[in-house]
């Protein structure tokens, strides 16, 4: 069923429009091979995958400041392959990583598609946790800035999705309403139940089919949205 009265559309960026895990695996690959780190590189991310997320969790709640979050997320993974590496290569690589991460810019399936579909219906814009300038290079490198009114994110606010803040703070700066907003992620918590809380219809972008949510509007293609909007 369309939503109606929307006239403002929210996108979070990584896991949603700008594919996160692929471009990330590839940077790891990049940095790897430059730094001469012989590690095995699939029981890396293995290991790495969970504790990035399970670190960007205690940053979204406060709990970690950025640099605990980059040298951590790695250190820990290391630690957990019984790898030995030193401290500095540690940061060398967490530096490395946050440098060319941008260089790749993989989009999710449709992406493209669904925002020509969109953007001459509605004003789009972003609201991301990532940091300022990555988040930036990402959404310029991959050629999706044009489609963009406005660009949110946590360390211009001060805050993190869940928190209301961050999306009044992005509507405000899209002069825009809630009751004619709708957001559309990935992360049931910072995305989902974050605008909710602040008025705004929602879309679950939900493209491992996690079970439950049911009374929530959701896709496992971008394409989909065509359903609501």
């Amino acid at each position: 069923m369309k939503l109606k009265g929307i006239t403002d559309v929210f996108f979070d960026l990584d896991h949603t429009l700008w594919d996160f895990d692929k471009n990330s695996a590839l940077t790891f690959d990049k940095i790897f091979k430059i730094n001469g780190i012989n590690a095995d590189f699939d029981a890396f991310l293995s290991e790495y995958v969970p504790i990035n997320e399970q670190y960007w969790k205690l940053f979204r709640e406060g709990k970690v400041e950025k640099e605990a979050l980059r040298f951590g997320r790695l250190n820990d993974a290391f630690s957990a392959m019984n790898h030995s590496i030193e401290a500095s290569m540690i940061h060398k690589l967490s530096d490395d990583y946050i440098a060319h991460l941008s260089s790749f810019n993989y989009l999710f399936e449709n992406t493209v598609e669904i925002l020509n579909y969109l953007q001459p219906h509605y004003n789009l814009h972003i609201i991301t946790n990532g940091f300022d300038k990555v988040q930036q290079k990402k959404i310029e490198n991959s050629k999706i800035d044009l489609y963009f009114k406005t660009v949110t994110n946590s360390e211009m606010v001060g805050v993190k999705k869940p928190d209301p803040k961050i999306f009044n703070h992005a509507m405000q700066l899209a002069n825009c309403h809630a009751s004619k907003s709708v957001m559309i992620g990935d992360n049931f918590e910072a995305d989902i139940l974050g605008a909710q809380k602040v008025g705004m219809e929602t879309v679950f972008v939900n493209f491992h089919n996690i079970p439950g949510n049911a009374n929530v509007k959701q896709i496992d293609n971008l394409i989909q949205l065509k359903k609501y909007l």
